[in-house]
């Protein structure tokens, strides 16, 4: 009785060591994305009626670091005016996100890979009832030095009738550092 013992205590003890490995060896699966959420509102320049008017833009960028490569993406969360669905396609002549993956320095921080995600506008003019909606980007992948890189990424809107392309971009805070 005691040789059964000790063999299944063996046999549990090897299990739970060749599960540890299992796990220390699992490769970069458990990388997760480090975001960051920052908002905007911003102000519908070619309506001056009694209504609200304001977009309340809220943007989360991410950025993972998993097996050589970095990965960025975002997505864009708005509550628009009521009356949006009244307009529809009718608000925006053009509007982007642009995504961005950047090498983090000192100083200004390049660059590396940059796209522009244009079906912003189509999510944008087909809001709810209510002119809210939601908006995700693709995934930009690009492979990485030693260096330590983050997401950012800007909205920029033309607006149908104000006789204007695209207006300054709108700003928010980039992801942490991976």
């Amino acid at each position: 009785m005691r040789k059964l013992k000790r063999s299944t205590s063996t046999a549990v003890i090897i299990a739970a060591l060749a599960g540890t490995t299992a796990l220390a060896t699992t490769p970069a699966s458990a990388a997760s994305y480090h975001c960051t959420t920052s908002s905007h509102s911003v102000d519908d320049p070619t309506y001056n009626g009694p209504d609200s008017d304001n977009w309340d833009f809220d943007v989360t960028l991410c950025a993972m670091r998993s097996g050589g490569y970095i990965y960025t993406t975002a997505t864009v969360y708005w509550d628009g005016p009521y009356t949006a669905k009244n307009r529809n396609t009718y608000t925006f002549n053009k509007a982007k996100f642009q995504l961005q993956t950047k090498r983090s320095v000192s100083g200004t921080d390049p660059v590396v890979k940059s796209s522009a995600f244009t079906g912003l506008e189509h999510a944008l003019e087909h809001s709810s009832s209510n002119g809210n909606g939601s908006y995700s980007t693709g995934t930009l992948k690009y492979r990485a030095g030693s260096g330590r890189y983050l997401a950012d990424g800007y909205i920029q809107l033309d607006w149908s009738g104000d006789g204007k392309s695209y207006r300054s971009p709108i700003l928010f805070t980039a992801s942490p550092v991976v």
